[in-house]
């Protein structure tokens, strides 16, 4: 029965999309503007992702509730957690005047409302020591869940620019999430993580690869709150589920965003939380993403930005194979976890010094440079 209210939640998110779209090229309301450090388009694209999102997944909840005549009041309030985090994330979407530290505040803000509605809290990260003292300790517990879902949601944020990145990267989490509550037997976390992913397809509809509309913040905040509080309640609920199973789903963006910070305090403390255009799917747009070499046309900017996203896509699954198959096995999360921030640095370290790996770039790219070789020795040898 699950898998109808997730077709449910898909063909909403698809026509809440469309009539979002519709209204905003009307309106001119709610749009992203081209210039930035961090813009890689050329079009006006509305980013209010957020609302067929959130519309598509409580209508299907609630949908879900009245007809199995049980958990109205979980998801009830499981709705009332996110409004504050949806909510801040959609005036930035339409004022573009609510800072980082009002969107951080209150998502925090909706964390503790979590911890007090739900009892979805960091209770234990495997960690001998650090266990202890959030046993001894629940304002300690309370303030690092606070920290934790303030931090996700930010992390989803910051991966939100190019066509299909965030999306994809938070259904995979989602679907992850719901596989291992499956295997647990949690049916509570393991429906609501299926409609998310299944609101967030029929927005990546729109999303991918033409960039029609975008997630926004009141998306990213959303998405990324309840990534971080179906995490907390899998572990809470379940004892056997290893902490590290959740994170190293999301240690993608939580990586990146710690590394961006400290890249940033080496220069300056005043730069670590200000933006910039040097994040991994960025630099990978100008390394790796030589399809259509360096042309201006409006197109090809488009799909050399939507073919941005599929290398982070591997990266994604990547992640959550293991974190799926090992998910009672705090040991081998662990070290999955360190090798992909390893990895993340060296590759990261190679695209800044243009040592990208061959077969990660296009072979017109490799064609083109070929070509350029071949004329230049041309040229060489008449003149000689």
């Amino acid at each position: 029965m699950i898998w109808g209210f997730s077709l449910f939640a898909v063909l909403t998110s698809f026509w809440a999309g469309w009539l979002t779209i519709r209204m905003a090229h009307q309106l001119k309301f709610g749009g992203d503007e081209s210039n930035g450090v961090q813009k890689f388009h050329d079009h006006w694209v509305p980013r209010l992702g957020g609302i067929p999102i959130f519309i598509a997944l409580f209508s299907s909840l609630l949908l879900l509730a009245w007809i199995n005549r049980g958990g109205e009041q979980t998801y009830t309030y499981l709705i009332t957690c996110t409004l504050p985090a949806f909510a801040i994330g959609l005036l930035e979407d339409v004022t573009r005047r609510a800072g980082v530290l009002p969107r951080l505040l209150m998502t925090m803000v909706a964390a503790a409302m979590g911890w007090w509605l739900l009892g979805a809290g960091l209770h234990r990260l495997d960690i001998p020591g650090v266990d202890t003292l959030l046993a001894l300790s629940p304002l300690f517990a309370l303030l690092l869940t606070m920290v934790a879902a303030g931090g996700v949601a930010h992390a989803i944020n910051i991966i939100d620019g190019y066509n299909g990145l965030s999306g994809f990267f938070v259904v995979v989490v989602l679907v992850s999430l719901a596989l291992v509550a499956g295997q647990v037997g949690d049916t509570v976390v393991a429906p609501i993580a299926l409609l998310s992913a299944a609101s967030v397809l029929g927005f990546l509809v729109w999303n991918f690869p033409f960039g029609r509309i975008f997630m926004g913040d009141a998306g990213a905040y959303l998405l990324g709150f309840l990534i971080a509080e179906l995490s907390m309640m899998l572990v809470v609920r379940n004892p056997e589920v290893s902490p590290w199973c959740p994170l190293l789903l999301v240690i993608y963006p939580v990586w990146e965003t710690l590394f961006s910070m400290s890249r940033r305090a080496m220069n300056s403390l005043s730069q670590m939380g200000q933006p910039d255009a040097l994040h991994l799917h960025q630099l990978i747009y100008r390394r790796l993403m030589k399809r259509y070499g360096s042309s201006k046309d409006p197109q090809h900017r488009l799909m050399r930005n939507s073919y941005t996203s599929l290398y982070l896509w591997a990266l994604a699954v990547m992640c959550a194979v293991p974190a799926v198959l090992f998910w009672n096995r705090t040991g081998i999360l662990m070290l999955f976890s360190a090798l992909f921030a390893a990895s993340y640095v060296v590759f990261y370290r190679r695209l800044v010094r243009f040592r990208a790996p061959r077969f990660l770039v296009s072979r017109q790219r490799h064609a083109q440079q070929s070509s350029e070789l071949v004329v230049t020795a041309t040229a060489r040898n008449k003149s000689e």
